[in-house]
């Protein structure tokens, strides 16, 4: 079992499988930064390795995100493989939505069981403009194709920015309802080049917002996830709030992340990274790797990213999400 020196159970890996995206949304996509050759990614062998000796140290969730996954060849098979692997419990995915419609079956018949879509806009020129592509209708048919082979739950992942798209809280609340989904409203986090302190806008706000219209119960906290999770009165619809600037979450992590290079990242807001690349490529044994990977666990900080201590970090399609 992987815990960290303040007795955090490290259960839970986010693998970026690539840094390419079929998107150029304006809080992620930076034009000068060069992207990754393919040469210098991890190859599916190495993801396998690597998620094989994670679960033999305890971690047993697995969710896979890019740049956009989807765009890289394949994938079903490397989740029919990960789910397949001993002490692997739940597999899952975050893509933008857009080539979901061609994959979802696919990815239900590998093993995923539960998908996240990225989508911060429910309108169709403000998601191009957001974006920079007019294929809002894709992203709303991969939803509901989606929903229809099964996969359960499907949540949408909303970044709230002020004076951006924070007039549209309610709409995500009524697609909820309509569509029996899980929307997850987050906190605009330092990346990219228009993140500014003052166009952040905090969970208790947008839930303030939303209880004007709608009544919210609070729902049991399942597993170990940052997200407070309410359902809307007399609706299957749940709304979460993630609030990594705002609350004190840090304590609640259980995570770590490897960006699609290769580098083992045990926070989001730090800039440290340690190279897994090239213990998995210079013929390092197992317990070498391990060996790494629990130092690491060891220097996970305790916080880093309430608004005290909150500053610009790498661009996100570097880390993952």
């Amino acid at each position: 079992m992987l815990i960290d020196r303040y007795e955090r159970v490290i259960d839970y890996v986010r693998i970026s499988v690539t840094d390419r995206c079929n998107l150029r949304c304006v809080y992620c996509f930076d034009g000068d930064l060069p992207l990754t050759l393919h040469s210098d990614i991890l190859s599916y062998e190495e993801i396998l390795r690597l998620v094989r000796l994670l679960a033999e140290l305890g971690v047993r969730k697995v969710r896979l995100t890019g740049g956009e996954p989807l765009v890289r060849r394949n994938l079903p098979f490397l989740i029919r493989e990960i789910a397949t692997l001993s002490g692997i419990e739940d597999v899952s995915l975050t893509t933008n939505g857009v080539l979901l419609k061609e994959y979802a079956p696919m990815l239900r018949d590998a093993g995923l069981k539960r998908i996240n879509v990225s989508l911060d806009s429910l309108r169709r020129e403000r998601f191009k403009e957001i974006t920079g592509f007019d294929l809002f209708d894709q992203v709303l048919e991969g939803i509901d194709m989606a929903l229809k082979v099964g996969l359960d739950p499907v949540k949408i992942n909303t970044v709230i920015i002020r004076g951006f798209n924070d007039d549209e809280v309610l709409d995500f609340v009524l697609l909820a309802i309509r569509k029996n989904l899980n929307v997850r409203f987050i906190e605009f986090m330092p990346f990219g080049s228009i993140w500014e302190k003052e166009r952040i806008v905090t969970s208790d706000e947008i839930k303030k917002r939303i209880e004007e219209s709608y009544g919210l119960e609070e729902c049991e906290n399942r597993g170990n996830g940052p997200a407070r999770v309410y359902r809307v009165e007399g609706t299957r619809a749940e709304i979460g709030f993630i609030s990594p600037l705002s609350a004190h979450i840090c304590a609640l992590c259980n995570r770590i992340r490897v960006t699609a290079r290769g580098g083992l990242k045990v926070c989001l807001f730090s800039e440290d990274e340690y190279d897994l690349k090239r213990l998995l490529r210079d013929g390092s044994d197992d317990e070498s790797i391990k060996s790494l990977v629990r130092r690491v666990i060891g220097r996970k900080p305790e916080r880093r990213g309430e608004f005290g201590l909150i500053r610009k970090c790498q661009k996100m399609r570097e880390i993952g999400g």
